[in-house]
């Protein structure tokens, strides 16, 4: 089996932060909105480097291929696309760094990773952080902390969030039992795109929702040792499922590499389970000759935003679905 490591896809920190004395972006009127972006980016951009390695995106200037792709690549929120008529974000070049402008606060800036080493994102954001914080003036109030829109982002203002591919749980059904313990941590688990979306592929995403009298250090610290050993258990749960399913389940994962091998058709969804399956099969080495990185590559280069950019064309339903199983009979 492999390193529990391997169960990791992504991981980030973001830190939200308010402009004292602005209405939050719900209220913001257009052109002061507009404004803030142009503020923003002057606080950011301070020298030859951070022009070099950066660029920003305004949402009103994009199509909604765009849009989309930033959506499914996990650099905007669902919220911020919403928002598009009057915001903006910020990225590098290596597409590990996303500042989010007029979104549900003025600034959501995340830090994201690939393996479980948030402090190191944390450092990262906070750096960031401390060179905006320069030119704005950021809502905080001795007691409250930052002030955000939310009450429950009062304090630190800082989610930690990290990606785990979990099929190992779901499949014994203990999804449910692992919800309500990381409730009782003040911890979260959402689906693959976070609040309000489903959990796709095996595919969660767990965070602190504890904001509010707890210094980041604890919060970064707590959630590190969840979910290592929630990795731990995840491991344990698979070594069962092939120990007392052996046939079962390596007919379950070859069957979903015969899927993607040779099928003509392919939804979204579909491909997400059957990738699943043979990420499984990789991580048990019950597969050995696949490679982990191009299942991760196929988990986003096969969601419908991601297929439109690369085709350059409008696709239908089930034209999607046919280039879709096109794509991965390729790769595979």
């Amino acid at each position: 089996m492999l390193p529990k490591e391997s169960l990791v896809l992504r991981s980030r920190v973001r830190l939200a932060r308010n402009l004292k004395l602005l209405p939050f972006p719900h209220r913001l009127e257009s052109e002061r909105a507009r404004m803030l972006v142009k503020a923003v980016e002057e606080a950011f951009y301070v020298s030859k480097a951070m022009e070099e390695n950066y660029s920003t995106h305004r949402m009103w200037e994009l199509g909604r291929t765009e849009l989309l792709v930033a959506f499914e690549k996990h650099l905007v929120s669902a919220k911020l696309i919403n928002n598009s008529d009057i915001s903006a974000y910020i990225i590098d070049k290596e597409e590990d760094v996303s500042l989010m402008i007029n979104e549900e606060d003025h600034i959501r800036l995340q830090v994201m990773g690939r393996d479980l080493n948030l402090s190191a994102l944390y450092e990262k954001a906070s750096k960031i952080d401390d060179l905006l914080s320069e030119k704005l003036n950021f809502a905080f109030d001795y007691n409250l902390g930052y002030i955000t829109a939310c009450p429950t982002n009062l304090g630190t203002a800082m989610r930690a969030s990290v990606m785990l591919h979990l099929p190992g749980f779901t499949l014994t059904d203990r999804i449910g039992y692992v919800s309500q313990a990381l409730a009782q941590m003040g911890m979260t688990i959402r689906g693959i795109y976070g609040e309000g979306s489903q959990a796709e592929g095996n595919i969660y995403q767990i965070s602190n929702e504890v904001t509010l009298g707890v210094k980041e250090e604890d919060i970064l610290y707590n959630l590190t040792d969840t979910i290592d050993k929630l990795l731990d258990e995840e491991q344990d749960h698979q070594r069962k499922l092939l120990n007392e399913f052996s046939l079962e389940m390596e007919d379950k994962i070859y069957r979903s590499l015969g899927t993607l091998m040779n099928a003509r058709l392919m939804t979204s969804k579909e491909a997400l389970y059957h990738l699943s399956l043979v990420r499984m099969g990789v991580e048990t080495e019950v597969l050995k000759e696949v490679d982990m990185e191009l299942i991760d590559s196929l988990i986003i280069n096969t969601q419908p935003g991601m297929m439109k950019k690369s085709y350059g064309i409008e696709l239908n339903e089930k034209e999607r679905d046919i280039n879709r199983a096109k794509i991965i009979r390729s790769i595979f």
